[in-house]
């Protein structure tokens, strides 16, 4: 599985609040969510965020609330890999149980700018940042993981056993 798109950079402890704005939690339709992704840090992501983009951001993503609300705004905006520091444990199981894909890389993190477009082997783990010619090694995905995300969640990936 490949990934290949602009990216969008935010520091650390991006927390759900801000994925999600709070005041956008009595909507369950995955579009409607999209539509507000990131606006209180970013007003302008939807609008510039196309199918395939990255997310890159610091330490401690997806902190705060353990509501799925966030990483189904964040994949349904379209884009396909968030790659940061580290994550809050609960975002890293939840984005994983909607077939959101996410990574963790340091040197990717720091190499990597606003606007770089870059490519992520999900097989390999290799992360090209494509502006730069620079190569990063993230952690690959173990072939269960992939399996789940290429079903598109846990539940479609459980009813394909």
């Amino acid at each position: 599985m490949i990934a290949n798109g602009r990216v969008f950079k935010y520091g650390d402890n991006i927390d759900t609040d801000v994925i999600i704005p709070a005041r956008y939690l009595n909507v369950s339709e995955p579009a409607e969510l999209a539509a507000h992704c990131m606006e209180d840090i970013d007003k302008d992501f939807i609008k510039n965020v196309k199918e395939g983009d990255i997310i890159v951001a610091g330490k401690n993503f997806g902190c705060g609330s353990s509501r799925e609300h966030a990483p189904i705004a964040i994949k349904k905006a379209g884009i396909s890999v968030v790659i940061a520091k580290t994550y809050a444990r609960i975002f890293y199981r939840n984005a994983i149980n909607i077939g959101l894909a996410i990574m963790e890389c340091d040197e990717a993190v720091d190499g990597i700018d606003d606007g770089d477009m870059v490519t992520v082997d999900f097989d390999t783990g290799i992360i090209k940042n494509q502006t730069k010619n620079q190569i990063y090694k993230g952690q690959s995905f173990p072939p269960f993981i992939q399996d789940i995300i290429k079903s598109g969640g846990l539940l479609p990936y459980m009813s394909t056993l």
